[in-house]
């Protein structure tokens, strides 16, 4: 399969028993507190040095029936082995949690396959390894964090943005992923520096030391930045959830937990796969996990002024409840 590639800067991988066979290098990568050795390039994750693969990501066929595939979108969840597959961009198959193989479309190259497979795909994995994922985005301020959560359009990127110039790091961008090992205290680790904006949104809030990575396809209406400052590293305990919604003043509301347990269901990322990728004990888990964190964590209704250039008076809100150090109710 001829797919062309960026250059790789990590070394390629020793011989742990998982030898590409796509002639492609591997490269390292570090992402959510695991090692990937990935033959995608993906320059949107931090390198690492070779060693032992929490995740292997292989380019190579995938044996997805292609009745499966027709209308252009097509998921498939069994107990240790799930699919997902884009007619346009390719088709992904999750192996034990550990394994990602991907079979482009033809003449798709890795930048584009960098989106579903660090977003949805990457997601699903994450959640296959005991992870909660959510579909949001989060930000440490000064050892707490605010986790923005909404729908479409709603800003969570733009909000994780304003608080990134602000001063505050960015812990992850769409992908949230919370370790709940920890009965008393759920913990976000860190993914990796790149925020994706809108152009107006970008241009309005100017992110400064951000690298902005050329757009991949024209229907991709975001930018990604790739943060060269204001990156968090490290895990932070999760402190604070904010519901976004549009409204006349900035303003924060601690939802009750007969709201705080559905917004956190809602908004988790396996929900948009729906009830086919909860398979075996994965439903009690995955409820098991958002009551915990809904009950574990102040979960709020947060509405943000309309026009991004009051989008400050959000900002100063969310660090004012993050010092005032109360639980919600």
């Amino acid at each position: 399969m001829n797919v062309s590639v960026a250059p790789c800067t990590a070394r390629p991988e020793p011989d742990f028993g998982q030898e590409g066979r796509s002639g492609r290098v591997r490269c390292f990568y570090k992402a959510y507190g695991l090692t990937i050795s990935s033959e995608v390039v993906l320059p949107e994750l931090e390198p690492t040095a070779p060693a032992a693969p929490d995740i292997v990501i292989a380019v190579g066929s995938v044996d997805f029936p292609r009745s499966a595939t027709e209308g252009g979108t097509a998921f498939r969840f069994e107990p240790t082995r799930q699919y997902l597959s884009w007619q346009a961009v390719g088709t992904f198959l999750i192996s034990d949690a550990c394994r990602i193989d991907v079979d482009p479309a033809p003449g798709i190259d890795d930048p584009l396959l960098a989106f579903p497979l660090l977003g949805p795909v990457l997601a699903l994995t994450l959640h296959q390894r005991g992870l909660l994922i959510l579909h949001a985005s989060a930000i440490a301020v000064g050892g707490q964090s605010a986790i923005f959560m909404g729908d479409k359009g709603a800003g969570k990127s733009t909000m994780a943005g304003a608080m990134i110039r602000a001063g505050h790091l960015l812990i992850t961008d769409d992908v949230v992923a919370l370790d709940l090992s920890d009965a008393s205290q759920p913990m976000i680790l860190p993914g990796f520096p790149q925020l994706k904006l809108a152009t107006d949104a970008a241009g309005a809030i100017r992110i400064g030391q951000a690298e902005v990575r050329p757009q991949v396809h024209p229907q991709i209406d975001k930018e990604q930045h790739r943060l060269r400052q204001g990156f968090s590293g490290e895990a932070v305990p999760a402190a604070r959830i904010y519901v976004l919604e549009r409204g006349d003043q900035a303003a924060i509301t601690p939802l009750p937990g007969t709201s705080a347990l559905p917004a956190v269901i809602k908004f988790s990322y396996v929900t948009r796969f729906g009830r086919q990728a909860l398979v075996g004990d994965f439903a009690s888990t995955h409820l098991s996990q958002c009551a915990r964190l809904a009950a574990e964590t102040g979960v709020r209704r947060l509405e943000v002024p309309a026009g991004l250039e009051r989008i400050d008076e959000a900002v100063a809100l969310i660090e004012r409840d993050l010092a005032s150090g109360t639980q919600a109710t």
